[in-house]
Order: structure tokens, then C-alpha cells, then sequence
């Protein structure tokens, strides 16, 4: 098991990969796949890897930010995502901070869900996820 990895400059293109995809296969609209966010700062790079490699499935895709990971995770709702998410937290032996939201529940498109992400992670943690502003400003 491992995820793909994507360059940080290819975010907006895989979601909009991952919107297109759930667009014609998913005819009930239900949570097509789910976007997870975690925090992994203060945590060793070759630890992250390991977990990776550990926990995630080949169709998952991970992109990053220094140590803020996105991970696009295809056919999988909130209630799936929150277990790769306590895998990770029990990996790394501490309570990672993290946020999930599902296409199209949260967000009918890339921009909503970068623009919601981007908030809400603002609000509970703290945390701008600047990374995001390229992405986000252009769909506002």
C-alpha cells in the first residue's frame, strides 16, 4: 500500500481531476471522494514516509506543503477518512490537528473546497494554510 505522491503545483489540476472523475462515474452524488488534511510539523520526514507507505492505498493521492499534507482519498466518505486519519494518529502515537470535507458535500467545486479548507483550518487550528492562497484567490 502507498499513495501517489503529486507536486504541490499540481493541486488544482488533481482536484479538478478528481471532480471530472466523480462527475461520470458517481450518478448518486454521494461523498465521491474526500479531502483530508493533517499537520504533520514536528514530526521526522522519514517517519512520514514510513506512515505513508503504512496506511495509505495505491488509489489515494497525497500532496504537500512543507509539513501540510492533503490527501485525495477517491470513494471514500467522512466516516472513512476519519479512520485513515486515527491510523495516522495512532502511527504517530500523538493527536494529529486535521480536517476533512467530501466532494460534493462541502463544495461543488475545487475553489469551494480550497476556499472552505483553507477557512475552517483557519478557525480550529489556527493554521492559514497560506499554501493555499494561489489556489483559493483565483476562484474567488
Amino acid at each position: 500500500m502507498a499513495g501517489i505522491h503529486f507536486s504541490f503545483d499540481n493541486f488544482k489540476e488533481l482536484m479538478a481531476l478528481n471532480i471530472g472523475i466523480s462527475d461520470r462515474l458517481d450518478e448518486n452524488r454521494a461523498e465521491s471522494f474526500t479531502l483530508l488534511y493533517c499537520d504533520f510539523s514536528g514530526i521526522d520526514q522519514e517517519l512520514v514516509d514510513t506512515s505513508l507507505l503504512d496506511i495509505l492505498r495505491t488509489s489515494d493521492s497525497i500532496v504537500n506543503h512543507e509539513s501540510d499534507y492533503f490527501f485525495v482519498l477517491p470513494y471514500t466518505d467522512k466516516y472513512g477518512a476519519e479512520i485513515v486519519k486515527k491510523m495516522f494518529d495512532e502511527f504517530f502515537e500523538k493527536y494529529l490537528d486535521a480536517f476533512l470535507l467530501s466532494y460534493p458535500a462541502d463544495g461543488e467545486s475545487a475553489e469551494e473546497l480550497f476556499s472552505t479548507m483553507q477557512d475552517s483550518v483557519s478557525t480550529f487550528f489556527k493554521n492559514d494554510l497560506h499554501c493555499l492562497d494561489r489556489f483559493a484567490k483565483q476562484y474567488n
